[in-house]
């Protein structure tokens, strides 16, 4: 089965084929910045990424856009109240999410815009609107006219009628019609502006996207991406001016929306108390387990985040990493010394060696279960993203393959089906966006591994000359420091435990 996705637009899963053949143009709405990175800014930003990168697995080119709104009522109000220009008041939280993205491995952006780049591409696009009669200038405002296009409302799936009669619109009797939406709005006292055919002014919030994706993408874009508490009014309108401004249709193939996050089953609120800053959540827990987290259930559903959850993701990280570092030692060390007679010889004359055959499999038997189940995690792992993007579903497979790692690891084996483990893991960790260690650690890795190597290296000399002392002291000053050694058949092992100790004061 070839990728499918769910385009809200026809309200059913659809074969995924780009407009042009290989290409993918993808735009995803990015933050109002008039705070700092929340939790639930997360989930459409890790949704486009990891959407990117399997789209990449599978050879697509991807060009993938963000946008950054950084004028808006909200920015320029809190700006006036701090006494700093909305431009550095905004820089500010741009500056935090970016630094968030980072440290999530979120890598797949080619390019983040902000609106107050794009001005001149705005007001562009406005004027031809007005030209063609889709807008009208009004006191130095300009308002997108709703009824003149037909279609209307096709990505809500409601009339006009419908729309107005749940909608919260101030009653402007200017307007033409109660529904139409600002373009452009004049200045007002204490807010920045720009000069344009109908007055100082700034853009509304609507066009801004409408015009980066097209000075980005061109007339139109195979997937847009954002949570659907976007569907309307900001994607709705983005339809209806951008498919007015270029006169064709569809400006977008498939639009992508995931649902929304809560916490503790209740919607997040700044009045609630319960609204958890990114930054925060990456202090307390690792960056690959926040995202694991964000990863268990797909990305349509609502998502309940809790700490009992991220605890839970935290210990599925710690499961993942170790497995990855156990294959990285067993394939890293010599194989193990073994009689010259085969197992399945030694146990031909023994009694009972039919039930002793049963509980230790060979070398040959543990190396064909374990390309069985690199085989089934792979299927099971592309069936579950061709689904729709069932990220839980692809989990379920990669920990299915780390548990017949472990199997493996613990008995007779064969470097190759452990080397075609690791790289299908690592594979599909990769497009999870967690084959990568955290981006602060990476260049300390490499360290502790050589010192850790060392360290083992030393122990067992001690070993070796029956300085039984000796090697216990390495392992107890290594477990004080917070590294559990494990003595195996095939040597050593180590891993960062949990918790590591406080320093001394």
């Amino acid at each position: 089965m070839a990728l499918q996705l769910y385009n809200t637009l026809t309200r059913r899963k659809e074969p995924f084929e780009p407009a042009e053949p290989g290409r993918v143009r993808m735009y995803d709405c990015g933050p109002t910045v008039y705070s700092y990175t929340h939790i639930g800014h997360l989930r459409p930003a890790l949704v486009a990424d990891v959407l990117a990168r399997y789209l990449r697995s599978l050879g697509f080119e991807v060009v993938h856009i963000t946008n950054f709104t950084d004028v808006d009522d909200r920015i320029i109000n809190r700006a006036n109240e701090e006494g700093v220009t909305a431009e550095a008041f905004a820089n500010r939280y741009i500056d935090d999410y970016l630094d968030c993205m980072r440290r999530l491995g979120i890598t797949t952006v080619d390019r983040y815009v902000r609106v107050t780049d794009h001005i001149a591409d705005i007001i562009a696009m406005i004027d031809r609107l007005v030209t063609n009669g889709h807008a009208y200038p009004l006191d130095g405002d300009v308002y997108y006219d709703v009824t003149s296009k037909e279609d209307y409302g096709k990505l809500a799936g409601r009339s006009l009628d419908e729309m107005l009669a749940g909608a919260r619109v101030a009653v402007d009797e200017r307007k033409h019609h109660p529904m139409d939406f600002a373009l452009w709005k004049g200045v007002k006292p204490g807010e920045p502006s720009w000069p344009s055919p109908w007055g100082p002014g700034r853009p509304g919030w609507h066009i801004e996207c409408s015009a980066m994706s097209l000075r980005y993408l061109g007339d139109h874009i195979d997937i847009h991406a954002g949570g659907d508490d976007l569907i309307f009014p900001h994607h709705e309108n983005e339809i209806a001016q951008s498919e007015a401004f270029t006169g064709d249709a569809p400006f977008v193939r498939y639009w992508v929306h995931n649902g929304m996050l809560q916490i503790d089953q209740t919607k997040m609120s700044k009045s609630l108390g319960n609204f958890i800053r990114l930054h925060e959540l990456l202090d307390r827990f690792p960056a690959p387990a926040v995202r694991l987290f964000m990863l268990t259930t797909q990305y349509r559903k609502p998502m309940n985040y809790s700490e009992a959850a991220i605890g839970e993701a935290e210990r599925g990280w710690a499961r993942l990493r170790q497995a990855r570092e156990h294959l990285r030692q067993a394939l890293g060390a010599p194989a193990p010394q073994r009689a010259p007679v085969a197992v399945e010889e030694e146990l031909v004359d023994a009694e009972g060696a039919g039930a002793a055959a049963t509980a230790v499999p060979s070398r040959r038997q543990s190396a064909d279960a374990l390309r069985q189940a690199v085989l089934a995690a792979q299927t099971a792992f592309t069936a579950a993203m061709d689904d729709d993007l069932n990220t839980a579903g692809a989990l379920g497979a990669v920990f299915d393959l780390v548990r017949a790692v472990n199997s493996a690891l613990a008995g007779p084996r064969e470097r190759e089906p452990l080397a075609e483990a690791e790289r299908a893991l690592n594979a599909m960790l990769e497009v999870l966006g967690l084959a990568a260690e955290p981006a602060a650690a990476a260049g300390d890795d490499r360290l502790l591994e050589g010192l850790m190597a060392l360290l083992l290296d030393l122990r067992e000399e001690a070993r070796s000359y029956r300085d039984w002392a000796a090697a216990d002291r390495i392992r107890e000053r290594l477990a004080a420091m917070g590294v559990a050694v494990e003595d195996t058949a095939a040597g050593p092992r180590w891993q960062l435990t949990q918790e590591a100790p406080a320093p001394r004061a």
